[in-house]
């Protein structure tokens, strides 16, 4: 993709955060293995509101204005790819749908959590 910086609208399904992108071919994919963890920290350490009900995500390989959130790659795994969060003091696994957004896994994950304009 020639993306630099994507969107998606995590919201929670089922108890999981799940998020749809029809444009990539996905939908109710879920975020496990600690993924799950650091959103629930980030929804709660900047107050978004109706987080369950969706907000958005913005996300890119490459530092921008405003993100929150930092993730570093450390290692492969089934297919995916764990990352460690230094803010959040926590690693977590992402699944091989990175690879609708990235052609590889990038050296470091860039992210902002915030509520969703209704």
């Amino acid at each position: 993709m020639n993306n630099a910086l994507f969107v998606i609208a995590p919201y929670r399904h089922a108890g999981m955060w799940v998020f749809d992108d029809p444009n990539v071919g996905l939908v109710k994919e879920p975020f496990v293995s600690g993924i799950d963890t650091m959103i629930d920290r980030v929804v709660e350490a900047h107050k978004i509101a109706d987080a369950d009900r969706g907000f958005t995500l913005l996300f890119s390989a490459q530092p921008f204005p405003g993100y929150n959130v930092k993730l570093e790659w450390r290692r492969t795994e089934y297919g995916g790819n764990w990352y460690f969060s230094p803010d959040l003091q926590i690693e977590g696994w992402l699944c091989p749908a990175l690879f609708r957004y990235f052609d590889s896994a990038p050296q470091e994950l860039y992210a902002k959590a915030e509520s969703q304009k209704r």
